[in-house]
């Protein structure tokens, strides 16, 4: 039984936060979201990990995270490059945008063979999404041509945050707990304490705060890893826009659905998820860990202690 891989995906620029937030302190210590989340999988069973960064952060990442894991699990750097393409492409003239969260994951193409899980940098995703994951993806295998992966999905309302809006994955969830359809929700905010949405900016729809959304928590096998290739091209060969446009990993699970092609089991959580989209959103943030801090949920000093035992 090969033990699945955890790959954070940490390149993103985090342009309206003002700065790279994946390293911005919020715990009492110094440590930032995804000590948390390493923790929290490393509890839940994890015992290898894959940082997909970009080259300038490279170094900060393994300073802040690296000598932490050290002696508690494999860890591996990845770097998500422009000109990582697939043969006979190069880069479009004025791209300097990363390629998406489908591209970060076909970097990772040569250090994963296996099952792994795939979770954002800057997202708290709560402990009991990294037991769920972990324990769906020990099992995990495609049986019938058909690909075995799975979603840990959250309440719209848990994700929410007061200081602007933010875009969501509204996910439908078939009778047998399969995922049928993600709508992209690019500008969902909370109004007056429930959330909406807008597709143009003028018309808005209200939407139940218990809707199953996505956060980008997804279980897959190593078979995404040869489908990856092939639609990266189709998606290099039909953009729109070759200096905004990205490849999306929603879209290419999306695009398996339909064919028919993978059956995606949704995980349903109860944990609050909460990050920083914006720089108003870290007192909160930090407020909520020093309540976890409080209740047990977290040693004060997170690292003093080894996180393997599982409780």
């Amino acid at each position: 039984m090969i033990k699945p891989t955890l790959v954070v995906m940490a390149a993103g620029i985090g342009s309206r936060y003002g700065g790279l937030k994946q390293i911005d302190p919020i715990g009492p210590n110094g440590e930032i979201i995804i000590d948390y989340s390493i923790y929290d999988a490393l509890r839940a069973g994890f015992t290898s990990v894959v940082f997909i960064v970009r080259d300038e952060i490279r170094k900060q990442f393994s300073a802040h995270i690296g000598e932490k894991l050290r002696d508690r699990c494999d860890v591996s750097y990845v770097v998500q490059r422009l000109d990582d393409l697939p043969s006979g492409y190069s880069i479009p003239e004025g791209r300097n945008k990363p390629w998406g969260t489908a591209h970060a994951i076909f970097s990772c193409r040569e250090v994963i063979d296996g099952p792994f899980a795939v979770i954002n940098a800057d997202d708290f995703y709560g402990r009991g999404a990294y037991s769920l994951l972990h324990d769906y993806l020990l099992h995990a295998s495609d049986k019938d041509d058909l690909y075995n992966y799975c979603m840990v999905s959250y309440h719209l309302g848990n994700t929410l945050t007061e200081h602007g809006h933010v875009a969501r994955g509204v996910c439908i969830v078939g009778d047998d707990e399969c995922l049928v359809e993600i709508h992209e929700r690019k500008r969902i905010e909370l109004f007056k304490g429930t959330p909406r949405f807008t597709e143009d900016g003028e018309n808005w729809v209200s939407v139940s705060s218990n809707s199953p959304v996505s956060m980008n928590m997804w279980g897959v096998t190593k078979s995404l890893l040869s489908e990856l290739e092939p639609r990266f091209r189709r998606f290099l060969d039909t953009m729109s826009d070759p200096n905004k446009d990205e490849y999306l990993l929603p879209e290419v699970i999306g695009e398996l659905i339909t064919e028919r092609r993978a059956r995606i089991k949704v995980l349903p959580t109860q944990e609050q998820w909460f990050g920083v989209t914006y720089r108003e959103d870290r007192p909160r943030v930090q407020e909520q860990v020093r309540a976890l801090i409080e209740k047990g949920t977290y040693p004060r000093d997170l690292w003093k202690e080894s996180p393997l035992d599982r409780s």
